[in-house]
């Protein structure tokens, strides 16, 4: 007689909360994210206060994409070879330290004086913008601030830490839980930073509102020890023993990109969502939505800022909470080209509670693209790799985040705001069907949790 098939274990959405290692470690990074989010959102609200320019907002996407083009490998090979949890805390303490140094900048602002150095970089972002800015006017345009060079500065410089140490923080999760619940430790390390990315531009918005932008500074500054003195306790489950055979060389560090290159589905997944991204984003056109067709002030922007993190909180939560995919990459496919009809209808929208829906959508559909990209990553990709692999995700991701928003903003001062958004809604649906055609492994890929890491 043939046996009866043996039940699989009911699913457990809880599982990876229930390691504590991983828990705290969880609730820093959440802390950090929260602050990072609400000083990010804050950031760009306070230069395009000071300027009026859509450039400047790009120049702001700029300041965080060149670190992250020129440091990431090395910052991935950093990851495999030194302790990930010592990076993290020497990061996380610098940030802190950077964030301390904008509160105060920006609470004494106007006793900057007038520098020829600062007075040199402000002539310098007018000029970038008037080349640009054709239809604005050119006294519209105040980039009169001295503070305004020493912002950027200090933004790029804590841009400068953040990619050192994101490799880290993203790799480190694998040696935190159980091999069976690294799926679901990924989907919570989702949630979290969506529920970070929803409610830290939103407590940005409304601090700045009843209190000032040097005050978000300080709160940001205070996740950042908070998150250092959570992750003081944590010990690893697991000890990454092949991080002693990792050697100093160029091959070394362009490990992760030649890995990525041979696994299709990761390449595929990670291209799909940098041309998607670079395309579809419009989160650095939000102040010039809030401010000139939605008209709904700082609270407003708030809230534009968060409804794609709601989205995407919403969506994590239901996949956390039921078994895992089993046609990921039909899922993947899907999520992006409604990312993409979402943005279209984002772009034309000049009513505020449209705007929100469509927003929430965006979320909701990029988090299923995010999930499965960091699933496919984190699950099949060695431990003395996954610093190296994650660098190279990370360069595809942020890339398209902050290229992204150089894109819309320039495009955003020569054609107007709206045929930005739209435009670069309709790529990303044309990129989806690109990438469905020329990566069809995509299509065939088989449910998460049976995928396992390549030797």
């Amino acid at each position: 007689m043939t046996a009866p098939p043996t039940a699989s274990p009911p699913h457990d959405a809880y599982a990876a909360l229930r390691v504590p290692n991983y828990r705290d470690y969880l609730i820093g990074s959440f802390l950090a994210l929260l602050g990072r989010q609400a000083v990010s959102a804050v950031a760009i609200w306070q230069v395009y206060q000071w300027t009026h320019s859509s450039t400047a907002l790009g120049l702001v996407g700029l300041v965080n994409v060149l670190p992250l083009l020129g440091l990431s490998l090395p910052a991935g090979a950093l990851a495999d070879r030194y302790d990930r949890k010592r990076l993290i805390a020497l990061g996380t303490a610098v940030v802190a330290t950077l964030n301390v140094a904008l509160a105060a900048l920006s609470f004494w602002h106007a006793a900057v004086p007038d520098l020829p150095p600062l007075r040199w970089a402000n002539n310098l972002f007018r000029h970038t913008a008037l080349f640009f800015e054709h239809h604005v006017e050119p006294d519209a345009l105040q980039f009169d601030q001295p503070a305004l060079p020493l912002i950027f500065l200090l933004l790029g410089a804590s841009s400068c830490i953040r990619i050192l140490i994101w490799p880290a923080r993203s790799s480190i999760t694998p040696l935190l839980v159980p091999a069976p619940a690294l799926s679901n430790a990924i989907t919570w390390s989702t949630s979290a930073f969506e529920i970070a990315t929803m409610t830290g531009p939103a407590i940005g918005g409304f601090v700045v509102a009843f209190a000032d932008f040097p005050v978000v500074y300080a709160l940001g500054a205070a996740l950042e020890i908070m998150f250092l003195l959570l992750l003081r306790p944590i010990r690893y489950l697991h000890v990454p023993a092949a991080r002693t055979a990792v050697q100093r060389s160029w091959g070394d560090v362009f490990a992760g990109a030649k890995f990525i290159w041979r696994k299709k589905v990761i390449l595929g997944a990670s291209t799909l969502d940098l041309f998607a991204v670079l395309l579809g984003g419009a989160v650095a056109l939000l102040p010039v939505y809030a401010d000139q067709i939605l008209h709904v002030g700082p609270i407003g922007f708030g809230w534009l800022r968060a409804a794609p993190s709601l989205g995407a909180f919403a969506m994590a939560m239901w996949l956390a909470h039921r078994p895992p995919l089993t046609r990921p990459g039909f899922a993947l496919l899907w999520s992006v080209a409604g990312f993409g009809a979402a943005i279209v209808v984002f772009g034309l929208s000049t009513w505020f509670w449209l705007s929100l829906v469509a927003l929430f959508i965006t979320g909701a559909c990029d988090n299923v693209s995010v999930v499965i990209r960091q699933s496919l990553v984190q699950l099949l990709t060695p431990d003395a790799l996954r610093g190296r692999v994650t660098a190279v995700n990370q360069i595809f991701i942020g890339s398209s985040n902050e290229i992204g928003a150089l894109r819309a903003g320039l495009m955003a001062a020569v054609f107007g705001p709206v045929a930005a958004v739209v435009w670069g809604g309709l790529g990303t649906i044309a990129v989806t069907a690109a990438i469905t055609r020329i990566v069809p492994a995509l299509r065939r890929l088989p449910a998460l949790h049976t995928l396992r890491p390549d030797t």
